[in-house]
């Protein structure tokens, strides 16, 4: 067998493939991450709290005016005319005996509540047999008679009407069937509420002192409104019988009422300074007073 004779790539060939090699392209080295070095700013958007009760929007009033039959608007009283049949049939599944004794009625107005006629119903057969009950008639026909049980023969029908599930249930129905077109005075809401739930409410004002600095005062109604929206309505009902009574209102966002207690208020008594002074014309200043402790009164 000869020898093998050496491979041989011709010229041509060998030119291509160092053509080739050096025509080949190079790919750019990526860019140095220079964001990994620098914080990573996150935006963080403003929670809105929704207010059912603007803080502004608190009216005057402090108390519910109570209206006598005969001194209730010609429109009003024929309107409770219409509603009789069906007061006395929502009534009747109460078990109210609405049919039963001599009733009589006042009306309960709440210019926060504008499109509604309220009626205190009270049948009174003496001492320890008196019997109570709210109604409710929209005054645009759009709703319907709705009854809150306050007393049936002195003792509640179930637990008392101001903490009740049917007061605030009734409650709430009457709000949605308002549709109003500007956010409702706060402090009206809950006085309206309270005289519903079977009270005859006068809230504390803001400023002020007893005009005999030797009563106790009670605090103010407040508007509080919670990180997570809603708003909590708090205020002492200085006319309540035998002491004052403190209410507290829980709304959730959308206005809707979740919770409401009533119970005793801690009153703080006020300490006159001294002997009212007068100004070099000989005209008398203001007296002041302080409050020496939060303790509450018994």
């Amino acid at each position: 067998m000869g020898s093998m004779e050496p491979l041989r790539i011709p010229r041509i060939l060998l030119a291509v493939a160092a053509i080739v090699v050096v025509c080949a392209p190079i790919k750019p080295q990526a860019a140095p991450d220079v964001s990994a070095d620098q914080p990573r700013v996150k935006e963080i958007r403003a929670v809105e709290r929704p207010m059912p009760f603007p803080p502004d929007a608190a009216g005057h009033a402090n108390s519910i005016e109570f209206r006598t039959a005969d001194k209730m608007t010609e429109k009003d009283q024929n309107l409770v005319a219409d509603a009789e049949s069906s007061i006395s049939e929502h009534a009747g599944h109460m078990d109210l005996e609405f049919n039963q004794g001599k009733w009589g009625y006042q009306q309960v107005v709440c210019p926060a509540l504008p499109n509604h006629l309220f009626l205190r119903f009270t049948r009174n057969n003496g001492v320890g047999d008196v019997s109570v009950f709210s109604a409710s008639i929209p005054r645009d026909g759009e709703g319907r008679v709705r009854i809150i049980p306050i007393l049936l023969r002195g003792y509640s029908l179930f637990s008392p009407a101001p903490i009740n599930a049917l007061t605030i249930s009734a409650f709430n129905h009457i709000r949605a069937e308002e549709h109003p077109d500007t956010a409702p005075d706060w402090l009206g809401t809950g006085l309206c509420y309270a005289a519903l739930a079977g009270g005859h409410p006068q809230a504390a004002f803001l400023a002020g002192v007893p005009e005999n600095p030797k009563f106790a005062t009670a605090m103010p109604a407040v508007l509080e409104i919670p990180n997570r929206g809603g708003a909590v309505i708090r205020f002492t009902d200085v006319a309540a019988s035998p002491r004052p009574m403190e209410w507290t209102m829980t709304f959730n966002g959308k206005g809707r009422l979740l919770k409401a207690t009533h119970s005793p208020a801690s009153l703080i008594p006020i300490k006159d300074e001294g002997p009212q002074a007068v100004d070099l014309k000989g005209k008398p200043i203001p007296p002041t007073y302080s409050i020496p402790s939060a303790a509450p009164v018994p």
